[in-house]
Parts: structure tokens; sequence; C-alpha cells
């Protein structure tokens, strides 16, 4: 949970660099909350209100860990742009997402696995 809040407390912040271990936890709770209020929606009825905001809610804190778990492994934040292609810039997107972070300090920052 710590890993979500930390990126929630963290919600426009593109620079820097962002572990893998913070943007799947990031991911794995997204998850399940959306279920959760899902379900919610079911029980009481309110089609799509819930999470529609939540997602709302979210948005930026998803786009500025991205980036910056693009960062992490040396890569521009522009790359998130690539997910705009259906089915291959999202594969591309996860594939980036699961690399391991740079050992050195990169140009956007020191290895946070060591700070």
């Amino acid at each position: 949970m710590e890993w979500y809040v930390k990126v929630l407390k963290n919600y426009v912040g593109f620079q820097g660099r962002a572990r893998r271990k913070e943007y799947w936890m990031f991911v794995l709770f997204n998850f399940i909350i959306s279920i959760v209020l899902s379900i919610l929606q079911a029980i009481l009825h309110l089609h799509q209100f819930l999470t529609g905001l939540y997602s709302l809610a979210i948005l930026l804190p998803s786009l500025a860990v991205t980036v910056r778990r693009l960062h992490d492994i040396g890569k521009t934040g522009w790359w998130i742009l690539i997910g705009l292609i259906p089915i291959i810039g999202d594969i591309i997107l996860i594939i980036f997402n699961c690399f391991d972070s740079e050992e050195q300090t990169n140009k956007y920052g020191p290895n946070p696995k060591v700070t």
C-alpha cells in the first residue's frame, strides 16, 4: 500500500525515476480498487459512476508513474505515446515496464534502488 500512496503523493511528478516495484504495485492496487468499485457499482446499480470517477482521479498519477518508469530504463517519457497504437503499443509498453533499472545514474536522475 505504501507504493500506491507514494505514487499518489507524487501525482504530477514527471521528473525522476520510478522502480519496477513502485510501478507494478501501483498497477496492482489500481486493479484491486477497480474490481471492488465495479462490484459496488453492480450492487448499487450506479452504472460505471464510481469506476469512471476513480479513473479520472487516477489519470495524472498513472501517467506520471509510467513516465518515471520509462525514465528508469533510460527512455524518454514521450514513449508513453506508443500506447496510442492499438494492441502493439500496449504490448511494447508492458515489455518496457518489465525491464530492470539502469544501474548507474542516468540523465533522469540517480538509481532509485540505491537511494
